[in-house]
């Protein structure tokens, strides 16, 4: 008998029990569209977490104070964001950005109010820095800045609250009592987890401190390197300078942590995020978070092929008599072997090639708020462990079938 009609046999046998075949098929269908889904939520989740990290700006690093017992004397201030700016200590730093923030701040445009879930006050370079360019309008200048000009670029959302249908751009809003003139809007930035990265507005330093925050400390400094290979340079350079402005002792002075992107050890008043070592860190993270889920996964792969084992003990045993009669006929064992092996296998590779059609389809969709990125590897690691289950769990049934005496085969009832 040539392997072709094995394989006619095979089929034959498959489809005198078309519901039972099915349903066994089922089991691997979701076990491999769990696989190849799952594994896509835990890529497509690592890559929405990587492009807010990579919208930060991975040649950038962010210090901020750690602001123990609330001390003036260990607060970033404004004199220690300019002393950055040295060509001599810190050659590698392309440029410094100071920033205050609010939390909270009310803007109204002709009776119409929206709160801002963040203002910042910052210089020009910040939009670089950031990695946030102005869509409409123009950013403002240095000169704003210096002459504390009460000029704002506003996010998306503020402007469709304040603005909807208007074009925002010379308009006077208020914020805090204070006459803001908005002359550019924000890119709009995707917006993942709780925080809407479009509902904020962005003034010079000087404007926003007089309005908002205050002439007291910074909320952070954003330093940008000259080339993302100099991170770790302008980190070790930004150290030195903080370290000599708040008479850190040179035996605690900071050192990388290689943790979590953050340097600065436990005595120093700041702390430094390295966004480059964020995203390694991230990385990391996604790819152990991905398999897991994917070993997860792996047992509905596993019950899947306990089934395959059930139905085909069955299968044997029903046809206890056929084989019988083939190997009285003269069948050798190997054929009967190879037989039910390759029914066992068709349950399996079919319903894998159904559960890939099944991941493919679900993969349109976005899952738990995260839209799935299904990578070649996953499907093909899928379908060759469905091979395998079939062969390894279609083994023990159709050795019990090729070990059938044909006599004791003859006489089953």
């Amino acid at each position: 008998m040539s392997f072709f009609e094995v394989i006619r046999f095979s089929l034959r046998g498959l489809s005198a029990n078309k519901l039972r075949s099915a349903l066994t098929m089922l089991g691997i269908l979701i076990g491999v569209a769990a696989v190849i889904l799952l594994v896509a939520v835990g890529n497509g989740s690592a890559k929405a977490i990587s492009d807010r990290i990579e919208a930060l700006g991975t040649n950038t690093i962010t210090v901020m104070s750690t602001g123990r017992g609330g001390s003036s004397s260990t607060a970033l201030t404004k004199k220690m964001s300019d002393a950055l700016i040295n060509p001599e200590l810190a050659p590698d730093i392309k440029s410094v950005s100071p920033v205050v923030s609010a939390s909270s701040a009310t803007m109204t445009y002709e009776g119409t109010d929206h709160s801002v879930s963040t203002f910042v006050g910052t210089t020009k370079d910040w939009f670089g820095a950031s990695s946030t360019p102005v869509e409409k309008g123009a950013s403002f200048t240095e000169d704003d800045v210096t002459q504390g000009r009460r000029v704002v670029v506003i996010g998306q959302t503020v402007a469709e609250e304040l603005f909807p249908g208007i074009d925002p751009i010379d308009k006077q809003v208020t914020v805090s009592g204070a006459l803001f003139t908005v002359v550019g809007v924000l890119k709009e930035k995707s917006s993942t987890g709780f925080q809407d990265s479009n509902d904020t507005a962005v003034a010079p330093l000087t404007a926003v401190q007089q309005v908002l925050a205050g002439y007291g400390s910074l909320t952070s400094i954003i330093v940008e390197a000259k080339d993302p290979d100099k991170v770790d340079a302008v980190q070790s350079e930004v150290s030195t300078i903080l370290n000599q402005q708040l008479n850190v002792k040179s035996t605690t002075s900071s050192s990388r942590s290689g943790s979590g992107g953050n340097s600065g050890t436990s005595s120093t008043p700041y702390r430094i995020q390295n966004a480059s070592s964020l995203l390694e860190t991230q990385t990391e993270t996604a790819d152990t978070f991905t398999t897991l889920l994917g070993a997860v996964a792996a047992i509905s792969l596993l019950v899947g092929g306990i089934g395959i084992t059930n139905i085909m003990l069955v299968t044997v045993t029903e046809r206890t008599r056929e084989i019988g009669i083939r190997k009285a006929l003269g069948a050798p064992r190997r054929v009967i072997l190879t037989q039910f092996l390759i029914e066992a296998t068709l349950l399996s590779v079919l319903g894998g090639a159904l559960g890939v059609a099944a991941a493919l389809i679900g993969s349109h969709f976005t899952i738990v708020g995260v839209k799935p990125v299904i990578v070649p590897s996953s499907i093909g690691l899928a379908v060759g462990v469905s091979v395998a289950i079939g062969l390894f769990f279609g083994g023990l049934p159709a050795a019990r079938a090729a070990r059938l005496r044909p006599i004791d085969a003859l006489r089953y009832e």
